[in-house]
């Protein structure tokens, strides 16, 4: 990947001598947008933490099964995804139009390598809409704002939070944003989070010095969260099951799944 491919408006932002999440990431689920910066600090971290490279994937086939789970099961045909990241196989627009054709997404991210990208994001079924939205989480009334643009929000909407509010440090913040972007959702709209946590039930000791590397030598901070504070995200609205659990075990595939130290939830909007 080259910097000289890099369209005007995110250049300026784009730093490539930083370690930034979204490309790591990109390095730990095996993808190719990323550099050797992201690759030494990608390395180190799973040096210390071995698991994250199970995370990264757990998070990913989360993806998966509650965008399949929304589309056939809830008969969603609207998704707002907030914190996209790099495009992979099998995004959100993908899984969603190959059930629903007709199926609106708006993603959402302001890391401009991701901007880099947005083009190949920005494709669609003819029946449906595929849209890319420029924005910070911690300004939800940009988002709701520009997103209504695409999505009719008098209709269910499933909002997409994986492993953002972890970028939320503050927890009354991360609380407000979601709360703030859910009233903004008609009734029958869903929410799916994931989120890392530190809870020893599920081996997350070992986020704590992981992350503690991670923001003295990578960009965005991050922070891991206990399960309990994790559910206050979903004040006022249903979980769905199996409730709130490692996102390996979200209505796995297997009967076994590894349990990886990051919760993952859908809840519904009664």
């Amino acid at each position: 990947m080259s910097e000289s491919h890099t369209p005007s408006g995110a250049s300026a932002r784009l730093n490539t001598g930083v370690a930034h999440n979204a490309r790591v990431w990109n390095y730990w689920i095996g993808g190719k947008d990323n550099y050797e910066v992201d690759q030494r600090v990608g390395d180190h971290v799973a040096g210390m933490f071995p698991i994250i490279r199970e995370i990264a994937r757990a998070d990913r086939w989360f993806l998966g099964r509650s965008v399949r789970f929304l589309t056939e099961e809830q008969g969603i045909r609207q998704f707002l995804d907030i914190g996209t990241g790099l495009p992979t196989v099998d995004n959100t627009h993908e899984i969603a139009q190959r059930i629903a054709p007709d199926a609106r997404i708006v993603y959402v991210d302001n890391d401009p390598i991701v901007l880099v990208h947005a083009r190949t994001l920005l494709t669609s079924t003819p029946e449906g809409v595929t849209d890319y939205i420029d924005a910070d989480v911690h300004d939800p009334a940009a988002i709701l704002e520009r997103a209504a643009q695409t999505l009719d929000l008098s209709k269910p909407v499933a909002v997409m939070m994986l492993g953002i509010l972890n970028f939320v440090l503050d927890t009354d913040e991360a609380r407000r944003i979601a709360r703030e972007v859910m009233a903004a959702m008609p009734a029958g709209s869903h929410l799916a989070l994931t989120h890392p946590t530190f809870d020893a039930d599920l081996g997350g000791e070992g986020q704590i010095p992981a992350m503690k590397f991670w923001n003295e030598n990578a960009t965005p901070p991050i922070t891991a969260r206990s399960g309990e504070d994790i559910a206050t995200f979903f004040e006022g609205l249903d979980l769905l099951e199996p409730g709130l659990v490692s996102c390996s075990q979200w209505r796995a595939d297997s009967e076994s799944p590894v349990v990886v130290p990051q919760f993952g939830a859908v809840a519904v909007k009664p």
